[in-house]
């Protein structure tokens, strides 16, 4: 199975970040416009502090009764998620996000700097297209057209 090297290599290490004194409501348009279920908290010397989801707005806002334009993300991120590195297998990454429940894995390096994102639908993608890669294959073995 692959890795999530292998992912970013296909997807990219784009990452869409907000500031952490940013207002909830502003992270919301970025989400809309780039129709994305999470950003990433970096503050202004580039430090990843957290995560901010769809899944922390309605728990932590709606639900709450607290104000969008009020409210500032570092008031209602997820601090210290779970992270993974580009040596972590797709199948752990599957492992935590089952048990943990979790859509989201911010990727980091070896000084916990953020180095990318991957979603389970790119979790998914991935081990859909190495599925068929490999069936691909075996047809072709079978049927005597392998080369």
């Amino acid at each position: 199975m692959g890795t999530v090297r292998n992912i970013l290599q296909a997807k990219g290490h784009a990452v869409y970040s907000i500031n952490p004194d940013s207002s909830v409501f502003e992270a919301l348009k970025i989400l809309v416009d780039k129709n994305v279920g999470a950003l990433m908290v970096v503050d202004d010397q580039g430090k990843f502090l957290g995560v901010f989801s769809e899944r922390d707005y309605a728990r932590r806002v709606i639900l709450k009764g607290r104000a969008s334009k009020e409210t500032a993300i570092r008031e209602i991120m997820t601090e210290r998620p779970i992270t993974v590195c580009e040596n972590d297998s797709i199948e752990d990454c599957m492992v935590k996000m089952t048990d943990k429940r979790i859509r989201h894995l911010p990727v980091t390096d070896e000084q916990q700097r953020l180095i990318g994102l991957i979603s389970i639908g790119d979790v998914v993608k991935f081990i859909i297209d190495e599925q068929r890669y490999i069936i691909n294959n075996l047809e072709s073995y079978i049927s005597g057209t392998h080369t």
